[in-house]
């Protein structure tokens, strides 16, 4: 199946060279050169992965993603010359899967959408066997790759899904960052605590006003589900 990408960066010649890298990997790649017409090209086209650049003319990468947020979790790269650590948390925590910063590996980045795409695509086969799985008031279906509270959707993006089919699978298991890490973004660990904590974060804050109410930080320990 030929996936089809979205490259959102107001540089031609960043465009033309993740083209001509994802193109080799048979992805179907459109090209948006604002945020304007990215979120256009999103809601037209209605690419299975986005690589959205933050700098951009007429709407910058951050709104982009805010409204797409709105309407679809299909994975999002954040690609930026910005590379603090603020940066990076603030484009987590406006849902992005991921962040790649400037210049770049285009074999890195070719890594990073394969994962992607990986692991937000095959989740509806890989778990298709197993059942529904319940902890309290909350049910996820591995089929439907959805979550629910008390019967109600809760939106999750690809990575957030995985942590907490981690976590229901062994409710009252405390799971170190590093297994937190490689089941949620599929990737061999390294040093990533701020994506793993603004995940949790996020996480907590669509469960529960209250932070703790679900998932427990264990000091020193790692994370774990509360039964």
């Amino acid at each position: 199946m030929s996936y089809k990408i979205l490259i959102a960066d107001d540089e031609p010649e960043i465009r033309s060279l993740l083209r001509l890298y994802l193109e080799n990997e048979k992805y179907e790649i459109i090209e948006a050169e604002d945020g304007q017409q990215a979120l256009e090209l999103l809601r037209s086209q209605q690419p299975a992965l986005c690589i959205l650049d933050i700098m951009m003319p007429k709407l910058d990468g951050y709104h982009v993603l805010q409204e797409l947020r709105k309407e679809s979790n299909i994975p999002v790269l954040i690609l930026s010359a910005k590379d603090a650590d603020s940066e990076k948390i603030l484009g987590l925590n406006l849902g992005a899967d991921d962040y790649l910063a400037k210049p770049f590996n285009p074999l890195e980045a070719v890594a990073r959408v394969n994962s992607a795409i990986r692991r937000f695509y095959s989740l509806g086969t890989q778990e298709t066997k197993r059942g529904t799985l319940s902890v309290r008031n909350l049910t996820l279906d591995p089929e439907a790759c959805v979550l629910k509270k008390d019967g109600k959707v809760i939106e999750l993006t690809s990575v957030e899904y995985r942590i907490m089919e981690l976590f229901m699978q062994q409710p009252g298991k405390v799971f170190t960052k590093q297994q937190i890490y490689e089941h949620g973004w599929g990737e061999t660990y390294i040093v990533a605590d701020n994506n793993i904590m603004v995940c949790i974060s996020k996480l907590r804050g669509k469960l529960d006003e209250d932070p703790s109410a679900y998932i427990r930080t264990i000091r020193g320990l790692g994370y774990r589900l509360e039964k």
